[in-house]
């Protein structure tokens, strides 16, 4: 199966495994809960879905990459103990608490959350002497003589043979104790989740026309060379970085991640054509609305390549316009909660008299604000349960109110004041809410803003796809896109869009009718 059904099962798996009767003991018990074991290619994505399946079930995750421990680090030390037998004193060995184990109850301790993932990486690649404890961890669920503690789901990842020479097969025993998935590379998927994670576009609009580049796996007699979804997401950040700080890569610098000759040096050619094209074809004017009859007659008559290059920087532009709107609006969405917070604790300040003490008093509500803020944030950053988007909009959340902090901590307040003791809470509420107020009013114009930009941007990038390429199968590709970009879909279900609509329903009228009609031919022959 490919990734994402593999994350969903874990999912699922995860939600049976934890579901508890009404006596709060768990249903399936925990000699029934058979550890996960994940077959699968390097580089495909294995760590990275358990981090997503612990912040999307809001469970603890500890992960060991079994192949750094050794067999002392894994079941623990041995030590001496008394015990009594028939009356008669033995000294016996037991073993301290393995490294793996004492994680999960310091994740637990650091955390609060009492139920988890316990992920083992390539687990049939231990060596010869911690093979025996392996088997009894997924057999018995322990590492030495202790158990991992109850509401922790174990799963294990490992690659097949003939990716890695020193893998060792489980025996049947042990595979009839486990539940196995097998995930396969499925380009399709990975492209949902590399459109969310703003992967290059420059890396899929090649991958889109190489397919079978994404993952290829070859043994020569000059070793091993291959491209997977690893290798591609690291070349997409480093091409990011180098963007910015204006290096140029070329294909000495691609091959130190595509460790694929071949698809290498044809990534390397086809990344200078696209800059090429990005100057060419001036599609920040082109969103701008200033539209060129000589870049549109250009564009028409271009070979199929370069066609679907510009498409796919019109759509790597919008997509980057829609994910600034979209983050723009859960930062103000966020801070609006804390500023309704902040309102609530100002009206339930106790009354007193005399303008420096309500001042004060009121500024250090909203500092308390702000530090429960802060704390909600490290406990989530703690726990684990915040992506690196929900990270940053934290902070900049933080940000935000630091600076109102500032502002009220600076005004000046003795006109308020009328210089007598009446001046209360209710006074100073009348003078300091407004100001915020005011500022988070700013915002929400200038996001207004932003949307109606992001809008205007879409509908000329139509414009152009139109005039250039009418309803053909740029725009078909164009649409589907849109259709599968996590932060575009975002922007258009807020934004109605005519022309979009108008197209899904043609263009999806007209697939399914040559689908119906090919079935009707097969069934014929």
């Amino acid at each position: 199966m490919n990734i994402k059904r593999a994350k969903n099962e874990i999912k699922d798996t995860i939600e049976a495994y934890l579901l508890k009767d009404e006596y709060g003991e768990y249903v399936i018990p925990q000699i029934r809960q058979r550890p996960v074991l994940l077959l699968g290619a390097p580089g495909i994505g294995k760590t990275q879905i358990m981090e997503q399946v612990a912040r999307e079930c809001e469970i603890g995750l500890v992960a060991y990459t079994i192949t750094h421990h050794t067999r002392q680090s894994a079941i623990g030390l041995p030590s001496i103990a008394k015990q009594t037998f028939d009356e008669k004193e033995y000294a016996v060995t037991e073993y301290t608490m393995s490294e793996i184990v004492a994680a999960v109850y310091r994740k637990i301790e650091t955390t609060g959350l009492r139920e988890g993932i316990l992920f083992i990486d390539e687990i049939n690649c231990v060596s010869e002497t911690l093979a025996p404890a392996m088997l009894q961890f997924l057999q018995c669920k322990t590492f030495g003589n202790h158990e991992v503690p109850q509401g922790w789901i174990i799963v294990a990842a490992g690659n097949p043979p003939e990716y890695n020479k020193s893998v060792r097969e489980f025996d049947v025993v042990t595979m009839d104790r486990v539940k196995k998935i097998e995930v396969e590379p499925d380009y399709t998927v990975w492209k949902e989740y590399a459109q969310k994670e703003q992967i290059h576009p420059a890396i899929l609009s090649y991958l889109d026309t190489h397919p079978a580049s994404f993952y290829k796996m070859e043994t020569t007699v000059d070793g091993r060379k291959f491209a997977t979804p690893r290798s591609w997401e690291d070349l997409s950040t480093i091409l990011q970085v180098y963007e910015v700080l204006g290096k140029e890569m070329d294909r000495e610098v691609v091959i130190q991640y595509i460790q694929h000759d071949t698809v290498a040096k044809d990534f390397a050619n086809y990344l200078e054509l696209y800059h090429k094209y990005q100057l060419d074809y001036q599609l920040e004017a082109v969103l701008s609305g200033h539209i060129d009859e000589i870049l549109l007659k250009k564009a028409s008559h271009a070979a199929f390549d370069e066609r679907l290059s510009v498409v796919s920087l019109l759509l790597a532009s919008l997509r980057e316009s829609f994910a600034a709107q979209i983050r723009s609006e859960a930062a103000n969405q966020l801070l609006y909660e804390q500023l309704n917070l902040f309102k609530n604790d100002l009206h339930n300040l106790p009354q007193s008299s005399g303008s420096n003490s309500v001042q004060n008093s009121a500024q250090s509500c909203f500092a308390k604000r702000i530090a429960a803020f802060e704390q909600e944030y490290e406990q989530k950053k703690t726990t684990g349960l915040l992506s690196r988007e929900d990270d940053r909009m934290y902070r900049e959340v933080l940000q935000i109110l630091e600076s109102y902090k500032k502002q009220i901590y600076t005004s000046d307040f003795s006109e308020s004041a009328h210089s007598d003791s009446s001046f209360s809470e209710s006074a100073y509420s009348k003078k300091t809410w407004p100001q915020i107020k005011e500022q988070f009013s700013r915002r929400q114009d200038t996001l207004e803003e932003s949307f109606n930009s992001a809008a205007a941007r879409l509908e000329y990038a139509f414009d152009f796809v139109e005039a250039a390429f009418g309803s053909g199968q740029e725009m078909v590709i164009f649409i589907t896109n849109l259709n599968l970009d996590y932060y575009c879909v975002r922007f258009l279900q807020q934004y109605e869009c005519e022309r979009y609509y108008q197209y899904n329903k043609e263009l999806l009228f007209d697939e399914r009718s040559r689908s119906i009609e090919a079935r009707l031919n097969e069934l014929n022959l």
